[in-house]
């Protein structure tokens, strides 16, 4: 048992992320896994039969497939005997993948996994509330045709309407507030602007219209063929926005507080559908296969915040990771913070004060206002993306970290091993 083991990422890879009801629609999370499931293996040259364990984060996953992460590595043709497991923090679900193979690799329970994170957000199902679920219950007890007509138009038909379950997911059960309510908070208790929002988000679209552009989004991405897109492979980040200034995205209208509110669809992230993976083993194991090593994963850390102002999470988990290894930011040389919303971001930078990565070290590549949050897959992307980052840069250290609905913050310290 070694308590300070690295995790090395012998291979990484995403699927392009989509606007939810766009390009990926159709396509059922447990697919999206196993397409990046596979793919990970394919480019680190391992095989299934290398694996101990495969683990993926998703935070909602089809009824038919609640234990994905099994549903998918069967799909990809890893050996039954291998054991699976989905797990979820929420936003973070990802990136509890991630940890949950670093811990059994330093409890020395194995020394390779295959782990992810998946969302298919325009797959969450419509529900009725508990009335219509009661009347269709007596509806369905009635043994006449009758009796079941009678039961059916005795039943409030507003209850019998289907709701969309993704809206009573993204509310808070302890605060009752929507994630986008939460970032409303922020908003006014750091006297944060909406021209700054703006600002923060034309940026990260600027950024991520480059790392398109240059070609580096390329390297992680998968290409997907599926029904909304039969004649060719689907291959780019979709909600990437040519057009997006600050001029434009002023012109957009608040959400969640429509008269006196300042979050808009332009400065917070996109509601997407999306998968990532990664090939990770012990550094003993990824040097007897001769697997590549992109980075390694140190430690990840999660705190617990408020609810009401869950956005602070990596204000909180972040200063936590560092102290645990005895660094300050500025020892740090890339940060990526997901990017729930462009005010939730700048919460944390003023948070921290004059700790405060600045442009330079921050979401470089741009983040999810551009990209998007498909909710379980963000936390493999980050790290991903940084880790990727790091390596065009010539660069040593990073941290990914994100806001977790429900109150709390995970942050995973990254490095490029020496002579690498």
């Amino acid at each position: 048992m070694n308590a300070r083991a690295p995790l090395a990422i012998c291979s990484a890879v995403r699927t392009p992320f989509a606007r939810m009801f766009g390009m990926l629609r159709g396509i059922p999370a447990d697919e999206l896994a196993r397409i990046v499931l596979r793919e990970a293996l394919a480019r680190a040259g391992a095989s299934g039969e290398e694996l101990d364990e495969v683990i993926v984060g998703c935070a909602g996953p089809p009824v038919e497939a609640m234990n994905l992460a099994r549903v998918a590595a069967l799909r990809a043709q890893i050996p039954q005997r291998v054991p699976a497991v989905t797990v979820h923090r929420n936003c973070a679900s990802g990136l509890e993948a991630i940890h949950a193979a670093l811990l059994r690799v330093r409890a020395d329970e194995g020394h390779a996994y295959l782990v992810g994170g998946v969302e298919s957000m325009s797959e969450a199902p419509f529900q009725l509330d508990p009335a219509g679920m009661r009347a269709m219950v007596e509806v369905a007890r009635q043994r006449s045709t009758l009796g079941k007509l009678s039961a059916f138009w005795r039943a409030r038909w507003s209850t019998l309407l289907p709701k969309p379950s993704l809206r009573a997911a993204l509310t808070d059960a302890i605060s009752g507030l929507l994630m986008g309510d939460t970032a409303e908070v922020l908003a006014r208790e750091f006297a944060i602007s909406r021209e700054d929002q703006d600002a923060f988000a034309a940026r990260s679209q600027e950024r991520a219209r480059q790392a398109r552009d240059s070609g580096f989004l390329a390297g992680e991405i998968v290409p997907v063929v599926g029904p909304a897109r039969s004649d060719k492979p689907f291959a780019v980040d979709d909600g990437i926005r040519d057009d997006a200034t600050v001029e434009k995205l002023a012109r957009l209208k608040p959400v969640f507080d429509r008269r006196f509110g300042t979050v808009t669809v332009g400065n917070a992230c996109q509601v997407t559908d999306g998968g990532a993976a990664m090939l990770v083993a012990s550094e003993a194991q990824a040097q007897r296969r001769s697997w590549p090593v992109l980075a390694h994963v140190l430690d990840v850390v999660s705190v617990g915040c408020d609810p009401r102002r869950m956005g602070l999470g990596p204000a909180v988990a972040i200063p936590a990771l560092l102290a645990r290894h005895g660094l300050r930011a500025a020892d740090v040389d890339l940060f990526e913070i997901n990017e729930a919303f462009a005010v939730q971001v700048l919460a944390c930078l003023r948070q921290w004060g004059d700790q405060a990565p600045g442009p330079d070290r921050l979401n470089v590549n741009g983040g999810a206002i551009a990209l998007g949050h498909p909710v379980g897959a963000s936390g493999v992307r980050i790290v991903l993306t940084l880790a990727r980052a790091l390596r065009q840069r010539g660069l040593k250290r990073g941290i990914a970290s994100l806001c977790v609905g429900g109150g709390q913050g995970v942050a995973a310290l990254v490095e490029i091993p020496e002579g690498t």
